[in-house]
């Protein structure tokens, strides 16, 4: 097979770029923006693309999370026998962003109707870092584990009724 002239390369390069461009445009494909990569970034945005509906986004954000900081938080939980007090909550950030993700991987599962996925998740969460907290922006924080506690029993229980 011949290869490419100079010339030809740069039409393809060029309307590989244009039809990319279009994609992003249009919504077909989007792209995700880690920022400064910071813990507390990825969260956020997870937490930004599942309002918005934006479920690829949210695999993206999560898994970046775990991928740089899961490591961290297993550390951080392995120091805990108890939730630490809201004064110290922040000094476990990366618990507290890694729960925070894996409780929204499990809210994309379920609202994608893949409950035994967001089961499993939950499960994870509620026994991997059971001390996570996160923080409400009205002033508190809560406990991503024990809601996940939650969802596990109403997901099980109507699960039981189909």
């Amino acid at each position: 097979m011949p290869s490419a002239t100079p010339s030809q390369s740069r039409r393809w390069m060029a309307s590989g770029i244009a039809l990319g461009s279009m994609l992003l445009a249009t919504g077909l494909v989007q792209a995700q923006d880690f920022g400064d990569h910071a813990s507390s970034t990825l969260t956020t945005k997870a937490w930004e693309s599942l309002a918005a509906g934006k479920d690829d986004l949210v695999v993206a954000y999560v898994g970046k999370c775990r991928e740089l900081y899961e490591a961290e938080a297993k550390k951080q939980q392995a120091n805990l026998t108890e939730f630490a007090p809201a004064e110290k909550a922040h000094d476990f950030w990366a618990l507290n962003d890694v729960g925070t993700c894996t409780f929204l991987e499990g809210q994309l599962l379920e609202k994608q109707g893949k409950k035994k996925e967001a089961i499993e998740t939950y499960r994870r969460l509620a026994n991997e870092l059971k001390f996570c907290q996160c923080w409400d922006t009205k002033g508190w924080f809560w406990k991503p584990a024990e809601a996940a506690a939650g969802r596990i029993k109403e997901l099980e229980f109507d699960q039981q009724l189909e």
